[in-house]
């Protein structure tokens, strides 16, 4: 296996000054205010260069030179590219989660609406870096939006998902809500999808998306009291959780 600390998952070998201890994050325990604003300039030029260069084309040195920091240093906070991405999930999951938490009161289709377009405001300043990551958001064995390392950022935009299904003034019963929340988070990921490749100026066409959603969710919702439709979802929920989570939904 390549050691993480030396391979910038571009296939270039870059030699580190010394194996540093491994680190949570790419963020050293007890980190002085200093600190945390040197992680927070190395950070932001990552992402930066990210954005410009590509992934794949960026090395941890260049991301080093360009923050004028020495190589040692950036390994010291980021011993790879794939501990950038996780910071970069981490930071703007925490933000959605944070922001979702204000989830209006009343029906499932109206919370979903709230929670999308909340997921849309959050990563709309990062658009540019999350385009540039679209291959390795999609495919990255360790970095992509499903990869056991990045569950704890899935986990919580799902959870928000869940609740709004599950805790709405017109919440489905027992497990049909949580299937329910969980096919809304596949909707909303399709429309992130949609919404990275779309070419259309200032992605007009996913605010066409968006509203025609919210056009079809007041039928649907009507659908959705029928067995055979709720038994559908259920199905495609089970789907789903073996595709990408393996057998049972196992992480």
């Amino acid at each position: 296996m390549v050691n993480m600390f030396t391979d910038n998952n571009d296939g270039r070998q870059e030699p580190a000054p010394g194996p540093p201890p491994r680190r949570g994050r790419g963020r050293p325990p007890g980190a002085t205010p200093q600190g945390e604003e040197t992680r927070r300039k190395l950070y932001r030029t990552a992402i930066n260069l990210f954005a410009t260069r590509g992934y794949e084309e960026t090395t941890l040195r260049e991301i080093a030179a360009e923050a004028g920091a020495s190589p040692g240093l950036l390994y010291r906070y980021f011993p790879s590219k794939r501990a950038v991405v996780l910071a970069l999930y981490d930071e703007l999951s925490r933000e959605f989660q944070e922001r979702a938490r204000h989830l209006p009161a009343g029906r499932w289709r109206d919370r979903f609406a709230f929670a999308l377009e909340t997921s849309l405001d959050v990563l709309r300043p990062h658009r540019g870096t999350l385009v540039a990551l679209v291959p390795v958001l999609v495919g990255g064995r360790d970095e992509g939006l499903f990869a056991p390392a990045t569950a704890f950022s899935r986990e919580r935009v799902q959870s928000a998902f869940v609740e709004a299904a599950s805790r709405a003034a017109d919440a489905p019963a027992g497990a049909d809500a949580e299937a329910l929340g969980r096919a809304l988070d596949l909707v909303h990921l399709a429309v992130l999808l949609f919404w990275l490749l779309d070419r259309s100026s200032g992605q007009r066409a996913t605010e066409g998306l968006v509203a025609l959603i919210r056009r079809v969710l007041p039928p649907f919702g009507v659908a959705f009291r029928l067995r055979v439709v709720r038994g559908f979802v259920r199905a495609l929920d089970a789907l789903a959780r073996e595709a990408f989570y393996g057998p049972a939904g196992a992480q």
